[in-house]
């Protein structure tokens, strides 16, 4: 704790100047509220409450000197029709930002690109219209539904936030497999269910997300 001793009139300046620190501090120091809207990748499923991905994300931005309240918009099975019916409430007043990562269980279910493009740009719509910015986070269609369905699923995140002047970041899996590789080559960070990542994998996919993360604060600031 600081003390002040104060003496006639040199204890008045020494009063206004320690509110003027005070007041500097506070403004630095204004927090950045963001919320993950996404699904289990999101939400930690099958993780101690300290591995999951918004935990990790928290203490990276922490770690960095970033003052952030990460919101944890996870469900677990959510589709991207889930994240646009519960986007617009999902967003209350205090929330600066959004991260969107959404559409794995879209692919799961071989649901069309098409209705995943609408759904994620309906999420986006909503965004734009309450002035949130929105870091769009990639999925990416397996080669087993054919090239055409995954050339056209994989273009969505890429066209929608070029479109909506949103951050990209390539993939949710950036940092625990490489460019046109399955997600099974990840083996040793993936949990046994072989989809959701470990505790190790997840602090691979913050490392490599967060900088994207950092980019998104830049731009509420």
């Amino acid at each position: 704790m600081l003390q002040f001793f104060t003496y006639g009139r040199a204890g008045h300046f020494g009063k206004a100047l320690a509110l003027v620190f005070t007041l500097t501090g506070a403004a630095q120091a204004e927090q950045v509220d963001i919320l993950a809207l996404g699904d289990s990748l999101t939400q930690g499923y099958g993780l101690m409450d300290h591995e999951g991905f918004v935990p990790q994300l928290r203490e990276w931005l922490e770690e960095r000197g970033h003052e952030v309240r990460v919101v944890n918009g996870g469900v677990s099975g959510d589709t991207t029709a889930g994240g646009l019916s519960r986007v617009e409430w999902s967003l209350t007043p205090e929330i600066d930002a959004m991260i969107v990562a959404l559409g794995g269980n879209d692919v799961l279910r071989g649901i069309a690109p098409e209705v995943a493009r609408a759904n994620l740009d309906g999420i986006m719509k909503v965004a734009e219209a309450q002035g949130i910015e929105v870091l769009l986070v990639g999925m990416q269609a397996p080669g087993n539904y054919g090239p055409d369905y995954k050339a056209e699923f994989d273009a969505i995140y890429p066209e929608l936030a070029e479109s909506y002047g949103a951050l990209h970041a390539p993939s949710f899996f950036e940092g625990i497999m490489t460019e046109g590789e399955d997600i099974a080559a990840a083996g040793e960070f993936m949990q046994d269910d072989g989809i959701h990542p470990n505790g190790e994998g997840v602090a691979r996919i913050v490392d490599a997300l967060g900088p994207y993360v950092v980019e998104l604060i830049g731009r509420v600031e």
